[in-house]
């Protein structure tokens, strides 16, 4: 999956940061810290026995005849799986751009996902959640474990529905406690918010991006339309201009209530439209700016 090279230039000024302590040790650009050996001095502590000589301040036991450690900070690689959300509706592509899909769109901001922890030398996996059941990519880290998700990803396809939790244990069993979860879906699928909350509950942070196509935030289809559900076959007929109008206020609504639903779990949100930049979401989630919310779902053709 390439990143446009203008995109990735900006993929520089982003890390990830976790409000949990990571359970690596190791250097890196983020919030959790663990405490110890390390390169930010961080305060003086009496002696231990066990502590390395090589810690204590000499020149404080010349001043005071008592043995003080200088304890340091040293910041924590992280561990950040990527859940992706690859059932039928994802397929779904504008017509003005029939090749770039949700599923597309998506893939590309995994890649991004996975070119900012290659660059901070965060641990990354992948998690595609299909109808068929789960494709997993252990944690892993550096540039070979970066290929070989480039290249997983390039042979992910989407169908299906979003499956029973039952069938989602051994992804649950892989996230540990601690772990980063950024979850990329289209939020259809009613069980996925009840997967993420959980996920949030046990210790897991999670941060979540909703893709929609521009046809679904304008809906500016004029005439009799059929509208079919990709996961259920379900069909509608209507007339479009008639409709337009309770379609916006519907899906907006729709759009607002999964953001407040995640939000009550304390898990940031935000949309993001499949022809903008992969970068945009990523800079709002983790740059630390205000969650936006979003707009519109459609699966057109014209009767």
């Amino acid at each position: 999956m390439q990143i446009p090279p203008e995109v990735r230039a900006r993929l520089r000024s982003l890390r990830f940061g976790t409000r949990f302590l990571a359970n690596g040790l190791g250097l890196g650009q983020h919030l959790g810290r663990s405490r110890g050996a390390g390169l930010e001095f961080e305060q003086y502590r009496s002696y231990e026995p066990g502590d390395e000589p090589r810690r204590v301040d000499w020149k404080l036991y010349a001043r005071s005849d008592r043995f003080f450690v200088r304890d340091a900070t040293r910041e924590s690689p992280l561990c950040v799986w990527v859940l992706l959300d690859a059932t039928a509706s994802m397929a779904q592509a504008d017509r003005s751009n029939p090749k770039w899909s949700k599923l597309a769109a998506a893939k590309q901001l995994c890649a991004c996902l996975v070119e900012i922890a290659a660059a901070h030398g965060d641990a990354v996996g992948l998690i595609a959640i299909t109808g068929g059941g789960i494709r997993l990519i252990p944690m892993g880290s550096g540039a070979r474990h970066r290929d070989r998700l480039l290249l997983e990803l390039e042979q992910i396809e989407s169908a299906g529905a979003w499956p029973v939790e039952a069938r989602l244990t051994s992804a649950w069993e892989r996230i540990e406690p601690d772990s980063l979860v950024v979850v990329i879906s289209d939020g259809f699928d009613a069980l996925l918010p009840v997967f993420a909350a959980r996920l949030a509950a046990a210790r897991r942070q999670v941060i979540s991006i909703g893709l929609v196509s521009r046809e679904e935030r304008e809906f500016p289809f004029v005439g009799g339309y059929v509208f079919r559900d990709p996961e259920t076959g379900d069909e509608c007929r209507v007339d479009a201009a008639a409709a337009r109008t309770d379609y916006l206020a519907r899906f907006s609504e729709s759009r607002i209530d999964l953001r407040r639903r995640l939000g009550a779990s304390g898990i940031p949100h935000v949309d993001h439209c499949i022809d903008e930049p992969a970068d945009q979401p990523l800079r709002r989630l983790l740059g630390g700016s205000r969650w936006e919310q979003g707009s519109a779902r459609a699966a057109p053709r014209r009767a």
